[in-house]
Protein backbone atom coordinates (compact mmCIF):
# COMPACT_ATOMS: atom_id res chain seq x y z
CA UNK A 1 0.00 0.00 0.00
CA UNK A 2 1.46 3.31 -1.00
CA UNK A 3 2.22 5.73 1.77
CA UNK A 4 0.26 8.94 1.60
CA UNK A 5 2.41 12.00 0.99
CA UNK A 6 2.13 15.34 2.70
CA UNK A 7 2.75 18.58 0.86
CA UNK A 8 5.06 20.89 2.77
CA UNK A 9 4.59 24.55 1.80
CA UNK A 10 7.78 26.12 0.51
CA UNK A 11 8.50 29.56 1.92
CA UNK A 12 8.91 32.18 -0.70
CA UNK A 13 11.88 34.48 -0.83
CA UNK A 14 9.68 37.40 0.19
CA UNK A 15 8.49 35.63 3.33
CA UNK A 16 12.07 34.74 4.24
CA UNK A 17 13.04 38.36 3.89
CA UNK A 18 10.24 39.42 6.19
CA UNK A 19 11.39 36.95 8.82
CA UNK A 20 15.05 37.89 8.68
CA UNK A 21 14.64 41.66 8.26
CA UNK A 22 15.22 43.72 11.40
CA UNK A 23 13.05 46.74 12.05
CA UNK A 24 14.72 50.06 12.78
CA UNK A 25 13.25 53.31 14.05
CA UNK A 26 13.10 56.09 11.47
CA UNK A 27 11.55 59.53 11.57
CA UNK A 28 10.01 60.88 8.35
CA UNK A 29 9.88 64.67 7.97
CA UNK A 30 8.12 66.34 5.05
CA UNK A 31 8.49 69.88 3.69
CA UNK A 32 5.93 71.19 6.18
CA UNK A 33 7.96 69.97 9.15
CA UNK A 34 5.45 67.28 10.06
CA UNK A 35 7.14 64.17 11.45
CA UNK A 36 6.15 60.52 11.65
CA UNK A 37 8.11 57.89 13.56
CA UNK A 38 7.91 54.33 12.25
CA UNK A 39 9.64 51.03 12.93
CA UNK A 40 10.35 49.62 9.48
CA UNK A 41 12.82 47.23 7.91
CA UNK A 42 15.31 48.07 5.19
CA UNK A 43 13.05 46.77 2.43
CA UNK A 44 10.34 49.26 3.33
CA UNK A 45 12.91 52.07 3.17
CA UNK A 46 14.21 50.82 -0.18
CA UNK A 47 10.70 50.80 -1.63
CA UNK A 48 9.77 54.20 -0.21
CA UNK A 49 12.77 56.19 -1.48
CA UNK A 50 13.88 53.86 -4.31
CA UNK A 51 17.39 53.33 -2.99
CA UNK A 52 19.74 50.41 -3.62
CA UNK A 53 20.68 48.08 -0.79
CA UNK A 54 24.38 48.92 -1.19
CA UNK A 55 23.63 52.60 -0.57
CA UNK A 56 21.42 51.82 2.41
CA UNK A 57 24.21 49.76 3.96
CA UNK A 58 26.24 52.96 4.25
CA UNK A 59 23.87 53.98 7.05
CA UNK A 60 24.34 50.76 9.02
CA UNK A 61 26.24 51.72 12.22
CA UNK A 62 27.54 48.16 12.56
CA UNK A 63 29.49 48.38 9.30
CA UNK A 64 31.56 51.46 10.22
CA UNK A 65 31.42 53.24 6.88
CA UNK A 66 33.39 56.52 6.65
CA UNK A 67 31.69 59.90 6.52
CA UNK A 68 29.72 60.08 3.29
CA UNK A 69 27.62 62.60 1.35
CA UNK A 70 26.37 60.60 -1.60
CA UNK A 71 24.14 61.93 -4.38
CA UNK A 72 21.96 59.46 -6.26
CA UNK A 73 19.22 59.87 -8.85
CA UNK A 74 16.44 60.60 -6.34
CA UNK A 75 18.12 60.72 -2.92
CA UNK A 76 21.05 62.07 -0.95
CA UNK A 77 22.59 59.59 1.48
CA UNK A 78 24.15 61.22 4.54
CA UNK A 79 26.40 59.30 6.89
CA UNK A 80 28.01 61.90 9.14
CA UNK A 81 28.98 60.79 12.63
CA UNK A 82 25.76 59.94 14.49
CA UNK A 83 23.52 61.31 11.73
CA UNK A 84 22.29 58.62 9.36
CA UNK A 85 19.80 60.21 6.98
CA UNK A 86 18.24 59.96 3.54
CA UNK A 87 17.13 63.18 1.85
CA UNK A 88 14.74 63.31 -1.08
CA UNK A 89 13.27 66.32 -2.86
CA UNK A 90 10.20 66.13 -0.60
CA UNK A 91 11.13 64.48 2.70
CA UNK A 92 13.94 63.58 5.08
CA UNK A 93 14.37 60.20 6.73
CA UNK A 94 16.54 60.10 9.86
CA UNK A 95 17.60 56.87 11.52
CA UNK A 96 17.45 56.32 15.31
CA UNK A 97 15.44 59.47 16.16
CA UNK A 98 15.47 58.65 19.90
CA UNK A 99 19.25 58.88 20.16
CA UNK A 100 20.27 61.74 22.47
CA UNK A 101 22.52 63.26 19.80
CA UNK A 102 19.88 62.93 17.07
CA UNK A 103 16.90 64.44 18.93
CA UNK A 104 18.16 68.07 18.63
CA UNK A 105 18.75 67.60 14.90
CA UNK A 106 15.23 66.29 14.35
CA UNK A 107 13.84 69.28 16.26
CA UNK A 108 15.93 71.66 14.15
CA UNK A 109 14.73 70.00 10.94
CA UNK A 110 11.13 70.42 12.09
CA UNK A 111 11.78 74.10 12.69
CA UNK A 112 13.67 74.95 9.51
CA UNK A 113 12.28 72.71 6.80
CA UNK A 114 8.90 74.47 6.37
CA UNK A 115 8.81 77.41 3.99
CA UNK A 116 8.47 80.81 5.64
CA UNK A 117 5.56 81.87 3.46
CA UNK A 118 3.59 78.73 4.31
CA UNK A 119 3.98 79.55 8.01
CA UNK A 120 2.79 83.11 7.49
CA UNK A 121 -0.02 82.16 5.13
CA UNK A 122 -3.34 83.76 5.99
CA UNK A 123 -1.96 86.14 8.62
CA UNK A 124 -2.54 89.39 6.79
CA UNK A 125 -2.13 90.93 3.39
CA UNK A 126 1.50 91.89 3.94
CA UNK A 127 2.41 88.40 5.05
CA UNK A 128 0.66 86.85 2.07
CA UNK A 129 3.11 88.73 -0.15
CA UNK A 130 6.51 88.20 1.46
CA UNK A 131 9.41 90.46 0.67
CA UNK A 132 11.88 89.69 -2.08
CA UNK A 133 14.52 88.68 0.45
CA UNK A 134 12.31 86.09 2.13
CA UNK A 135 11.16 84.93 -1.29
CA UNK A 136 14.75 84.20 -2.24
CA UNK A 137 15.16 82.17 0.94
CA UNK A 138 12.03 80.20 0.11
CA UNK A 139 13.45 79.33 -3.29
CA UNK A 140 16.31 77.49 -1.57
CA UNK A 141 15.62 73.84 -2.50
CA UNK A 142 14.22 71.54 0.15
CA UNK A 143 17.17 69.14 -0.04
CA UNK A 144 19.63 72.01 0.46
CA UNK A 145 17.76 73.20 3.56
CA UNK A 146 17.95 69.69 4.99
CA UNK A 147 21.63 69.36 4.06
CA UNK A 148 22.40 72.70 5.71
CA UNK A 149 20.79 71.62 8.99
CA UNK A 150 22.79 68.38 9.04
CA UNK A 151 26.11 70.03 8.17
CA UNK A 152 25.56 72.76 10.73
CA UNK A 153 24.76 70.18 13.41
CA UNK A 154 27.80 68.01 12.66
CA UNK A 155 30.27 70.89 12.40
CA UNK A 156 28.96 72.43 15.63
CA UNK A 157 29.04 69.04 17.39
CA UNK A 158 32.67 68.37 16.44
CA UNK A 159 33.70 71.92 17.29
CA UNK A 160 32.07 71.60 20.72
CA UNK A 161 33.95 68.33 21.36
CA UNK A 162 37.18 70.07 20.35
CA UNK A 163 36.59 72.98 22.72
CA UNK A 164 35.84 70.57 25.55
CA UNK A 165 39.12 68.79 24.84
CA UNK A 166 41.00 72.09 24.78
CA UNK A 167 39.79 72.94 28.28
CA UNK A 168 41.32 69.66 29.53
CA UNK A 169 44.48 69.43 27.42
CA UNK A 170 46.14 72.80 27.97
CA UNK A 171 45.90 72.79 31.82
CA UNK A 172 47.12 69.17 31.87
CA UNK A 173 50.14 70.05 29.74
CA UNK A 174 50.98 73.06 31.91
CA UNK A 175 50.74 70.91 35.02
CA UNK A 176 52.99 68.27 33.46
CA UNK A 177 55.54 70.93 32.57
CA UNK A 178 55.64 72.20 36.13
CA UNK A 179 55.72 68.73 37.69
CA UNK A 180 56.76 65.58 35.87
CA UNK A 181 55.00 62.66 37.52
CA UNK A 182 53.49 59.32 36.52
CA UNK A 183 50.02 60.63 37.24
CA UNK A 184 50.44 63.68 35.01
CA UNK A 185 52.08 61.65 32.26
CA UNK A 186 49.23 59.14 32.25
CA UNK A 187 46.65 61.93 32.15
CA UNK A 188 48.32 63.55 29.14
CA UNK A 189 48.62 60.17 27.42
CA UNK A 190 44.87 59.58 27.70
CA UNK A 191 44.09 63.09 26.47
CA UNK A 192 46.43 62.62 23.52
CA UNK A 193 44.64 59.40 22.57
CA UNK A 194 41.27 61.17 22.77
CA UNK A 195 42.62 63.99 20.61
CA UNK A 196 43.88 61.52 17.99
CA UNK A 197 40.47 59.85 17.77
CA UNK A 198 38.69 63.20 17.48
CA UNK A 199 41.15 64.39 14.84
CA UNK A 200 40.39 61.33 12.72
CA UNK A 201 36.65 62.00 12.97
CA UNK A 202 37.04 65.65 11.99
CA UNK A 203 39.43 64.75 9.18
CA UNK A 204 36.90 62.35 7.64
CA UNK A 205 34.17 65.00 7.51
CA UNK A 206 36.61 67.59 6.18
CA UNK A 207 37.90 65.25 3.47
CA UNK A 208 34.36 64.41 2.35
CA UNK A 209 33.43 68.09 1.99
CA UNK A 210 36.69 68.86 0.20
CA UNK A 211 36.20 65.98 -2.22
CA UNK A 212 32.65 67.14 -2.92
CA UNK A 213 33.77 70.71 -3.56
CA UNK A 214 36.41 69.51 -6.02
CA UNK A 215 33.87 67.72 -8.24
CA UNK A 216 31.13 69.76 -9.94
CA UNK A 217 29.36 66.60 -11.13
CA UNK A 218 29.07 65.28 -7.58
CA UNK A 219 27.63 68.62 -6.48
CA UNK A 220 25.17 68.60 -9.38
CA UNK A 221 23.99 65.14 -8.28
CA UNK A 222 22.83 66.67 -5.00
CA UNK A 223 20.37 69.00 -6.76
CA UNK A 224 17.39 66.65 -6.53
CA UNK A 225 14.74 69.29 -7.25
CA UNK A 226 16.25 70.08 -10.64
CA UNK A 227 16.43 66.41 -11.58
CA UNK A 228 12.84 65.95 -10.42
CA UNK A 229 11.57 68.89 -12.44
CA UNK A 230 13.37 67.61 -15.55
CA UNK A 231 12.24 69.37 -18.67
CA UNK A 232 9.90 71.66 -16.74
CA UNK A 233 12.85 73.90 -15.87
CA UNK A 234 12.29 77.60 -16.59
CA UNK A 235 15.35 77.49 -18.78
CA UNK A 236 13.43 75.38 -21.27
CA UNK A 237 10.78 78.04 -21.75
CA UNK A 238 12.93 80.56 -23.60
CA UNK A 239 11.48 81.68 -26.91
CA UNK A 240 13.26 82.95 -29.97
CA UNK A 241 13.61 86.72 -30.34
CA UNK A 242 10.75 88.43 -32.21
CA UNK A 243 12.91 89.54 -35.10
CA UNK A 244 13.63 85.93 -36.10
CA UNK A 245 10.02 84.75 -36.23
CA UNK A 246 9.81 85.18 -40.00
CA UNK A 247 12.65 82.69 -40.45
CA UNK A 248 11.63 79.32 -38.96
CA UNK A 249 15.04 77.72 -39.54
CA UNK A 250 17.01 80.58 -38.06
CA UNK A 251 14.50 81.01 -35.26
CA UNK A 252 14.75 77.33 -34.39
CA UNK A 253 18.53 77.49 -34.24
CA UNK A 254 18.48 80.60 -32.08
CA UNK A 255 15.83 79.09 -29.82
CA UNK A 256 17.87 75.91 -29.31
CA UNK A 257 21.01 77.92 -28.67
CA UNK A 258 19.20 80.16 -26.19
CA UNK A 259 17.72 77.20 -24.34
CA UNK A 260 21.06 75.40 -24.16
CA UNK A 261 22.84 78.54 -23.00
CA UNK A 262 20.15 79.31 -20.42
CA UNK A 263 20.17 75.73 -19.14
CA UNK A 264 23.95 75.77 -18.78
CA UNK A 265 23.85 79.10 -16.97
CA UNK A 266 21.11 77.84 -14.64
CA UNK A 267 23.07 74.69 -13.80
CA UNK A 268 26.18 76.75 -13.07
CA UNK A 269 24.13 79.00 -10.78
CA UNK A 270 22.76 75.94 -9.00
CA UNK A 271 26.26 74.56 -8.44
CA UNK A 272 27.49 77.96 -7.26
CA UNK A 273 24.62 78.10 -4.77
CA UNK A 274 25.48 74.68 -3.35
CA UNK A 275 29.20 75.42 -3.49
CA UNK A 276 28.77 78.48 -1.28
CA UNK A 277 26.80 76.38 1.20
CA UNK A 278 29.44 73.64 1.31
CA UNK A 279 32.32 76.11 1.48
CA UNK A 280 30.83 77.77 4.56
CA UNK A 281 30.81 74.51 6.50
CA UNK A 282 34.14 73.42 5.03
CA UNK A 283 35.66 76.57 6.49
CA UNK A 284 34.06 75.79 9.85
CA UNK A 285 35.30 72.19 9.96
CA UNK A 286 38.70 73.36 8.69
CA UNK A 287 38.84 75.79 11.62
CA UNK A 288 38.11 72.91 13.98
CA UNK A 289 40.88 70.92 12.32
CA UNK A 290 43.23 73.85 12.83
CA UNK A 291 42.43 73.87 16.57
CA UNK A 292 43.28 70.18 16.79
CA UNK A 293 46.49 70.67 14.81
CA UNK A 294 47.54 73.48 17.15
CA UNK A 295 46.74 71.26 20.13
CA UNK A 296 48.86 68.44 18.73
CA UNK A 297 51.77 70.81 18.13
CA UNK A 298 51.50 72.01 21.73
CA UNK A 299 51.56 68.40 22.94
CA UNK A 300 54.58 67.63 20.76
CA UNK A 301 56.41 70.70 22.06
CA UNK A 302 55.62 69.68 25.64
CA UNK A 303 56.88 66.16 24.98
CA UNK A 304 60.10 67.57 23.54
CA UNK A 305 60.50 69.78 26.61
CA UNK A 306 59.87 66.83 28.96
CA UNK A 307 62.40 64.69 27.08
CA UNK A 308 65.00 67.45 27.33
CA UNK A 309 64.37 67.74 31.06
CA UNK A 310 64.64 63.98 31.54
CA UNK A 311 67.84 63.85 29.49
CA UNK A 312 69.28 66.66 31.59
CA UNK A 313 68.41 64.88 34.84
CA UNK A 314 69.86 61.64 33.52
CA UNK A 315 73.11 63.33 32.54
CA UNK A 316 73.36 64.95 35.96
CA UNK A 317 72.79 61.58 37.62
CA UNK A 318 75.49 59.97 35.47
CA UNK A 319 77.93 62.72 36.41
CA UNK A 320 77.19 62.28 40.11
CA UNK A 321 77.66 58.52 39.88
CA UNK A 322 80.90 58.89 37.95
CA UNK A 323 82.26 61.30 40.59
CA UNK A 324 81.39 58.87 43.37
CA UNK A 325 83.14 56.03 41.58
CA UNK A 326 86.32 58.08 41.43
Amino acid sequence: MAREGFLVPVETQASLKKKTAVSTSWVFLDNSGESTILDVDKYAIMRRVQIHARDLRILDPLLSYPSTILGREKVIVLNLEHIKAIVTAEEVLVRDPFDDNVIPIVEELQRRLPLANSICHGQGEEEEHPSTESGEENEFPFEFRALEVVLEAICSFLDARTRELETDVYPALDELTSKISSRNLDRVRKLKSAMTRLTNRVQKVRDELEQLLDDDEDMADLYLSRKLSGTSSPANGFDAPNWFINSPTTGSKISKTSRASAATTQEEDDIDELEMLLEAYFMQIDGTMHKLTTMREYIDDTEDYINIQLDNHRNQLIQVLSLRNK
